[in-house]
């Protein structure tokens, strides 16, 4: 198995997308890649439909799967603000791999009836003949449910770990580009399904931490919480902002989430309980908090906060909690899918999430992009929201790897 990652900053698409062919082809040592992930800068739309077929062109035998970005990572740089390319090749000996689109339409009907999906799923199944490994994803935010895909994925291959990110740089409908089957589409979600000698150990890191203590919701509406241990929400909110450290109360003002336990049965919590989502909004006027998740009565939530430094911490922390099993068998190759919220933004310097992974593991070749959502597993998988990375940490399960 070889991994190479590269990426190009190059103001003219032509010549970025040559780059990044030339680099990998290199580095794979004439070995012809079974595996393009191509993300490219929202700077370069209207090439968008060219990439696809100059890629089959070029790498006639790979699956291909990727999607425009507002923010490139490659050759483990992380890109962001600037025109430019990034294209991830792998050679796959021994793995299956079979790219998939399903449209806008079909998701909709999903939605509705999940049972549905056998139809458009049905040429993956013929594929791999229902032993998928893993999966990786890259919904449109504007005309796919990620949510609601998640859901229709993960009844129907349990045991498939799966990654990705919402493609970026474009919020309206056709903006965006989705790779898949070197073909460019417009809508819904792509795919890239693998079976074989190849398995995926994925890394999610939240970014915040926690705050006050657990609550229930003891009166809630859809996404409205109404109640939280039987007490006003807003007065609730106010009255932890009084206990807080001056600096936390800064933050708190623009950086406040709110975590929603994933395991109800537990009477303990801790870091990878709570899956964060953003807080809409308050409305003192009906005591009321509106949330980016549909809510029940009795599930427990805590507040938190998003910092540079929770952030970092919460990275490292699961990254060295895999440090034995990452140093004993580093991965072949990765992709990082990290929010837009990320990067220099946070930081204040390029490269920190990609720097942390390669600490750990070496110059391992690493790809990807910046996202509009991240998926990943959190007990389940997840759409996950609130300045999440995600890596996907590829390693061969061949006899003699």
């Amino acid at each position: 198995m070889h991994w190479s990652s590269a990426a190009s900053t190059s103001h003219n698409f032509e010549t970025a997308l040559d780059d990044v062919a030339t680099r990998v082809e290199e580095e794979l040592g004439g070995v012809a890649p079974q595996l393009l992930a191509i993300y490219i800068s929202s700077s370069f739309r209207e090439s968008y439909v060219l990439v696809a077929s100059r890629l089959r062109a070029r790498f006639p035998g790979a699956a291909q799967i990727g999607c425009s970005a507002a923010g490139f990572i490659g050759g483990g740089r992380e890109l962001e603000q600037t025109p430019g390319v990034s294209l991830t090749a792998a050679a796959l000996p021994g793995v299956t791999l079979h790219p998939f689109h399903v449209g806008g339409h079909a998701l909709a009907r999903w939605s509705e009836d999940p049972t549905t999906a056998s139809e458009d799923l049905r040429a993956l199944d013929e594929r791999l003949d229902g032993d998928i490994a893993g999966l990786i994803l890259h919904p449109d935010p504007v005309s796919c449910d990620t949510s609601a895909l998640l859901r229709v994925l993960d009844e129907r291959y349990p045991g498939a770990t799966k990654i990705g990110g919402v493609a970026s740089g474009g919020n309206r409908p056709g903006h965006n580009a989705l790779y898949a089957g070197g073909r460019a589409h417009g809508t819904g979600v792509v795919g890239l399904a693998f079976a074989g000698a190849l398995s995926i150990d994925s890394v999610v890191a939240q970014g915040c931490r926690p705050i006050g203590a657990p609550m229930f919701i003891t009166r809630c509406d859809g996404n409205v919480i109404r109640e939280l241990d039987g007490r006003s929400p807003v007065a609730t909110v106010q009255e932890l902002y009084e206990q807080l450290e001056a600096r936390d109360r800064v933050l708190m003002r623009n950086s406040l989430f709110i975590g929603v336990v994933t395991e109800p049965d537990a009477s303990r919590y801790g870091p990878g309980d709570f899956l964060v989502r953003s807080i809409i909004g308050f409305d003192p006027n009906n005591s009321a908090l509106a949330v980016d998740a549909q809510l029940s009565t009795g599930q427990v939530v805590q507040f938190h906060l998003r910092d540079r430094q929770a952030s970092a911490q919460d990275l490292n922390a699961h990254l060295d909690a895999r440090a034995e099993a990452l140093a004993a068998r580093p991965p072949a190759g990765a992709l990082l899918f990290s929010c837009l919220g990320r990067g220099k933004h946070l930081y204040g310097r390029p490269n920190h999430d990609s720097d942390a992974l390669r600490e750990r593991v070496g110059s391992v070749p690493l790809g990807g992009f910046f996202c509009n959502g991240e998926i990943g597993p959190v007990k389940r998988s997840t759409h996950l929201h609130g300045y999440t990375s995600v890596f996907g940490l590829f390693r061969s399960v061949a006899p003699d790897s």
